[in-house]
């Protein structure tokens, strides 16, 4: 077994999944039923169940696309995501509507 490969794994999932909206349904779940034990075990069985689809489809993806063309495609996949979700936020602030009256009229 890789124990770099497995360590670098666990800490980035780790980090990865702090504040996450997994993290805080797990939260919002255990706050509300008075079980965190059964909670515990829900929650890491279903994240070890989606840990397993993604290893699977990783490792198939992996025998077809070769590895570089795939960090590129996980790549370009996240800048689009990144850039929908701040496109409405500089929409906002480069439209002359966002400007005060004060702002958007020229200073003579």
């Amino acid at each position: 077994m890789d124990i770099t490969l497995l360590l670098s794994t666990f800490v980035t999932v780790f980090l990865a999944e702090l504040g996450d909206k997994t993290q805080l349904a797990t939260v919002a779940i255990s706050g509300t039923s008075n079980r965190p034990v059964a909670v515990f075990i829900g929650s890491a069985s279903a994240l070890v169940l989606a840990s397993l689809i993604g290893a699977i489809a990783g490792g198939s993806m992996a025998s077809v696309i070769p590895a570089d063309l795939l960090q590129l495609l996980a790549s370009i996949g996240f800048l689009v995501i990144g850039l929908r979700l701040l496109w409405p936020l500089l929409q906002n602030v480069t439209s002359p509507a966002a400007l005060s009256d004060d702002e958007a009229s020229p200073k003579v």
